[in-house]
């Protein structure tokens, strides 16, 4: 036969079935909460995740971007590097590739380079070796005018009434523009040489010619 178990013994066991119980419900809600938080990390670095991964997308486009911009702005300079060189850009070749030790902004060299092409292109004065072909160009205008007033002073000699009259004072004011007429072959020579015709060799032109036209008329007398 079965015999009874003593009251305290089973108020023991409810006891201790009830504490396992408890601590099991413990265990398992500490468990959910840790499994919700790794759940949770587990988004916070899938989001993190995708954003990076957004931005580096984005930057590799604006990458890509700058890379074409600065490919077509070094050919368009290259291009245009060649077309000042003439003949001699033969030896360039294509345009050169990016140096591998660059550092910096590529668009700040490149506005660099840009002006450097825009004042070398840029014409400069005549250089002071020029200055007797200038002297030259004023001389020979002056004598040109000179020469056409001398003959215009013939005509009118030769041919009488209105032209005694009028060629005379025609060959006067060609022979005092003779010293502006050494300007042209003066630009002419500026512009072979890619250079202007400043204040400083035009000067010198319009000495050399209004000294050759007073010498011509001072002679003449």
């Amino acid at each position: 036969m079965n015999e009874p178990v003593a009251s305290d013994t089973y108020a023991a066991h409810v006891r201790r079935l009830a504490e396992l119980t408890g601590r099991v419900a413990t265990q398992r809600a500490e468990a959910q909460a840790w499994y919700d938080q790794q759940c949770a990390a587990a988004e916070r670095a899938v989001a993190e995740a995708d954003e990076q991964l957004r931005r580096a997308e984005a930057e590799l486009a604006e990458a890509r971007s700058l890379a074409d911009r600065v490919d077509a702005e070094v050919t368009h300079l290259w291009a245009e590097l060649r077309g000042r060189l003439g003949l001699g850009a033969r030896r360039l070749g294509p345009p050169p590739g990016p140096a591998r030790d660059a550092t910096g902004d590529p668009v700040d060299a490149l506005r660099t380079v840009r002006d450097l092409l825009d004042r070398a292109g840029q014409p400069g004065e005549l250089p002071g070796s020029a200055n007797p072909l200038l002297a030259l160009c004023g001389v020979a205008g002056a004598l040109l005018a000179y020469a056409l007033g001398v003959g215009a002073r013939a005509v009118g000699a030769r041919y009488g009434g209105d032209l005694a009259v009028g060629m005379p004072v025609l060959a006067l004011v060609v022979t005092l523009l003779g010293p502006l007429a050494g300007l042209a072959p003066a630009k002419r020579l500026a512009d072979r040489r890619h250079a202007l015709l400043g204040p400083r060799p035009a000067a010198i032109v319009l000495v050399a010619g209004l000294a050759t036209t007073v010498t011509l008329l001072v002679a003449a007398r």
